[in-house]
């Protein structure tokens, strides 16, 4: 797929810290083009919330990236954490 968006990035985080945001961003969009293992989200989900721990500053992400991809970070965490194993697919 291509993307021709940009991402909702925060330019005073490190780079680090952009690293990890993009890492989890990548996982969902994984997660809706083909399939992604769960806990390979959990982790990165795990390092995004290092970077951004406010539930607000989340769901603004969540619905930033959801209006220029059309893929929810929200679903495809709550659909990794629903699943006992196993790849998390929202994809059609």
């Amino acid at each position: 797929m291509d993307k021709q968006y940009s991402y909702p990035l925060d330019l005073s985080w490190s780079t680090d810290e952009i690293a990890a945001v993009l890492s989890f961003l990548n996982q969902v969009e994984l997660a809706y083009e083909g399939g992604v293992d769960r806990q390979a989200i959990l982790s990165a989900y795990q390092q995004f919330k290092t970077v951004v721990p406010s539930k607000g500053q989340e769901r603004q992400i969540d619905r930033d990236f959801e209006a220029v991809s059309g893929y929810s970070t929200y679903k495809v965490v709550q659909a990794a954490k629903n699943l006992g194993k196993g790849k998390v697919s929202l994809g059609n």
